[in-house]
């Protein structure tokens, strides 16, 4: 499989510890996450984590879904893409996170489609915000992950991955994926007590099914604006992707 999807995920979060293994009905977050994934067709999914005992239950809940996890260094996130690209040699890298349970499939299906066609070192819809905080999506080929881990040498470049790459425009071919809408204003990540509520709760207005896209969650909350109270309050914070 030449397309790798590498979902982030740990469990020491400062702001909501162990959210990503967080139920909602009975189900780990990470599991419905893993679910939303899994199907894309002509990609192999991946979850990146930390040799921290802290993140058995990660693992664990990789093996009870069939999914191939890999476990790296806490603070080097760059290296821990490098690794697993590189033994499962992979070509085109697209990176999601674990705090983001309404990652929308048609949207990183479509995304792949234009990296390939337009032959990009990098795309993402973060860049010029216009999707839902909680939507975000990166992709980029081996060669860029090759340089951008041998080359980047900050803290910040190595946990966060990519700064290094969309940083550094000259030299790397950056392509960014804007929605017709500006729909930025909207929270869908995890990051506090009230986003995990905001989130239970748009799931129970869909009975918890797991097939549902971007423009459902907005028609919900455009019937129900009411939910949006729970968590559009807090500031996001954009200065690292």
């Amino acid at each position: 499989m030449q397309t790798g999807i590498i979902l982030q995920a740990r469990c020491n979060s400062k702001r909501l510890p162990n959210k990503v293994i967080r139920n909602i009905k009975n189900k780990p977050i990470l599991e419905y996450i893993i679910e939303r994934l899994q199907n894309i067709s002509e990609t192999q999914l991946i979850v990146a984590t930390t040799k921290s005992k802290n993140d058995d239950a990660i693992c664990k809940i990789c093996i009870k879904n069939d999914v191939p996890f890999y476990r790296g260094k806490k603070n080097d996130v760059l290296s821990r893409y490098y690794e697993i690209s590189s033994k499962y040699k992979f070509k085109t890298i697209i990176r999601t996170n674990a705090d983001c349970p309404f990652l929308d499939k048609d949207i990183i299906k479509k995304m792949i489609k234009i990296f390939k066609k337009k032959k990009y070192d990098y795309f993402s819809n973060i860049l010029e915000p216009s999707f839902p905080s909680g939507i975000h999506v990166e992709i980029f080929n081996q060669k860029t992950l090759n340089k951008a881990y041998k080359e980047a040498i900050s803290i910040s470049d190595r946990e966060h991955v990519t700064p290094y790459i969309y940083n550094n425009k000259k030299k790397f071919f950056v392509g960014s994926f804007k929605n017709n809408k500006n729909l930025s204003f909207h929270r869908w990540t995890i990051d506090y007590l009230e986003d995990l509520k905001f989130v239970k709760k748009v799931y129970k207005e869909f009975n918890y099914r797991n097939n549902f896209n971007m423009n459902d969650v907005l028609k919900l909350l455009k019937k129900k604006p009411e939910i949006m109270r729970i968590n559009y309050y807090i500031k996001k914070k954009q200065n690292l992707l």
